[in-house]
């Protein structure tokens, strides 16, 4: 597991995570940028999401405040974890419908953009897709793969991840817009993700499972689904069945440069 120099803060006996100002100051200027970078970007059910949530501007939430909306909503919960997680508690978590969060946040000085997962990733980029049904029985499912995989099949069901729940893109009745939480947290990639820069690909589950990535780089390519609802309907379809046909066939050549040495 790749290191990190971030710590996660720990509750109190009552749960409750103290902040200290100056973090809750990047929160602030987190939140209050990118809501404006989202407008007509992100998809309606993402919207939905963020309305039903209430996040607070000035200061970060608490996980007991996001409890209670996930859990009313779609059954979901987060739950707190240190920076960086192993893959098998990665999944164990999403299998049993707890998201995981690392209760950090990123510095001013990486407040563009960060390589570890921070609570602002977690709760503004994923958190309110968690309150629709069909991203939340996708996401339920994936947990539940990934739990019985391999090693092997684990890269390739991380390719599918990545390429939807992170950085996936939906065509809508009012254009192409961001479901992936990767992209909602950041703003360059929001406003990039949409320009005709990058590939846009429509969504083929086997093709994204093929298709290389690094973490560290605006994404050369985009799968584009034709509704949300294909992430519920794929949760239904044989996954395992596409990861091993996508074994077979290969990985397809990196659209990026190598990373430096």
């Amino acid at each position: 597991m790749k290191s990190t120099h971030y710590t996660a803060r720990e509750p109190d006996d009552s749960g409750f995570i103290a902040y200290p100002e100056a973090e809750h100051q990047v929160w602030n200027t987190l939140i209050t940028r990118q809501l404006k970078v989202i407008e007509d970007r992100a998809c309606q059910e993402y919207l939905d999401g963020i309305e039903q949530l209430g996040l607070p501007h000035e200061r970060i939430p608490q996980l007991g405040e996001i409890n209670q909306v996930l859990h009313a909503s779609t059954g979901w919960q987060v739950a707190r974890v240190p920076a960086l997680i192993p893959f098998q508690t990665f999944f164990e978590l999403l299998a049993s419908k707890q998201f995981p969060v690392a209760t950090f946040i990123r510095t001013p000085e990486e407040l563009d953009y960060l390589q570890e997962p921070d609570i602002f990733h977690e709760i503004f980029g994923h958190c309110p897709l968690l309150t629709n049904p069909w991203f939340a029985e996708f996401t339920h499912t994936y947990g539940k793969l990934g739990l019985a995989a391999s090693k092997e099949e684990r890269v390739y069901l991380a390719r599918l991840y990545w390429l939807t729940i992170e950085f996936g893109l939906l065509d809508t009745s009012q254009g192409r817009r961001i479901y992936g939480g990767g992209i909602l947290s950041s703003p360059k990639e929001t406003v990039y993700c949409l320009s005709n820069k990058p590939e846009q690909q429509a969504f083929d589950p086997i093709e994204a499972m093929r298709t290389p990535y690094r973490i560290d780089i605006l994404q050369p390519v985009y799968f584009v689904l034709p509704e949300l609802k294909r992430l519920f309907e794929l949760a239904h379809e044989d996954i395992m069945s596409m990861v091993r046909q996508a074994m077979r066939q290969g990985l397809h050549a990196p659209k990026f440069a190598p990373r430096a040495a």
